[in-house]
């Protein structure tokens, strides 16, 4: 396991197989399109507060922005505050990558004995790699032993019965249960006290934006026409996507895609360098646009190698059709 590290946060490189040119007559750049395309379009890293549900927030930023539809990137507790990615309009088709990508908290666990603290942090280690987990009684799914990683838990602190500790977990770990298990395995119990999201997928405490801030940024722009500080705090969905290994493709097979198709290696400009078969990925055009979510069916090697062949089966479109011309023929009949 690689300390505090995330899997969306492993340091992506592309890989060159092809050269072309992008038409500007076509698309554009994700940070340049018109304000109200830009917030169809976007995602907002929202601090969640503590007390409403993360379903009762999205429905407030659906309101502010004037939105017909959002969706966030993986439910809080009413009581959890921190980071909840929303996903504004059209970026929803791209959610479900959001919600799975890994997650950080940082929690604060209380003992119901208080526990040496070289016993404490020694079984805490313990609960790193996969782990056995059975839902709360309350939960969002059906109760069934599963299956789920710890990449990193860290201890930061320990005081008397306190715990304070910092986790990095796959989607979907519960961690009022990991407190619960922790403290049957110290021979004690505990349980969860506070609990804080610090990073889902590409996003961070650093780039949080509060409801008061989206609200003002709205108003400004809908009264005064000043977009800055709107643009500041919404970005574009592409920035939600960035944890997924990529593959940039030609202008010309955008909008085959767009239409169901899958992405065929000629159709391939550069690539992430370590994609393996059956990881979700995302093709980009050459100007950053998302296009549509796939599952590899070659990995890099094989991308690069070969002349022809079926690269990723498509998935989930996210670009409108004919946002770029059609650059293929049907078959004759």
């Amino acid at each position: 396991m690689n300390s505090g590290i995330l899997p969306s946060e492993y340091k992506r490189e592309l890989v060159h197989k092809a050269e072309a040119k992008t038409s500007f007559i076509h698309g554009c750049s994700p940070y340049e399109r018109p304000i109200r395309q830009y917030i169809e379009m976007g995602v907002v890293n929202l601090d969640k507060p503590a007390g409403p549900t993360s379903h009762e927030v999205t429905a407030w930023v659906k309101d502010i922005l004037e939105l017909n539809k959002a969706g966030h990137s993986g439910s809080l507790d009413p009581v959890v505050t921190g980071v909840l990615p929303i996903m504004l309009g059209r970026a929803t088709k791209s959610v479900a990558a959001l919600r799975l990508s890994g997650k950080e908290y940082v929690c604060l666990m209380t003992l119901h004995h208080p526990i040496p603290e070289k016993k404490v942090r020694k079984v805490c280690k313990e609960f790193t790699g996969p782990i056995f987990q059975m839902p709360p009684i309350i939960s969002a799914v059906k109760r069934a032993v599963r299956v789920r990683t710890i990449y990193y838990l860290e201890v930061l602190d320990v005081r008397d019965k306190s715990v304070l500790m910092r986790v990095g977990c796959e989607a979907g770990t519960y961690m009022r249960k990991l407190c619960h298990d922790i403290g049957i395995a110290l021979g004690c119990g505990a349980h969860m006290q506070e609990l804080r999201r610090t990073k889902t997928g590409p996003f961070r405490e650093d780039t949080l934006v509060t409801l008061h801030e989206l609200k003002d940024a709205y108003v400004f722009w809908k009264e005064d026409g000043d977009e800055s500080f709107l643009r500041q705090v919404v970005r574009p969905m592409e920035e939600g996507l960035a944890h997924l290994p990529k593959i940039i493709i030609r202008d010309s097979a955008v909008d085959a895609v767009c239409q169901g198709a899958a992405i065929a290696v000629p159709g391939i400009l550069s690539l992430d360098r370590n994609i393996k078969k059956d990881d979700d990925i995302c093709l980009f055009t050459l100007k950053g646009e998302a296009v549509a979510l796939c599952t590899s069916l070659m990995n890099t090697g094989e991308m690069l190698e070969n002349e022809h062949g079926i690269a990723a089966a498509t998935e989930r479109v996210i670009m409108d059709a004919g946002t770029y011309p059609q650059g293929w023929r049907s078959k004759p009949e």
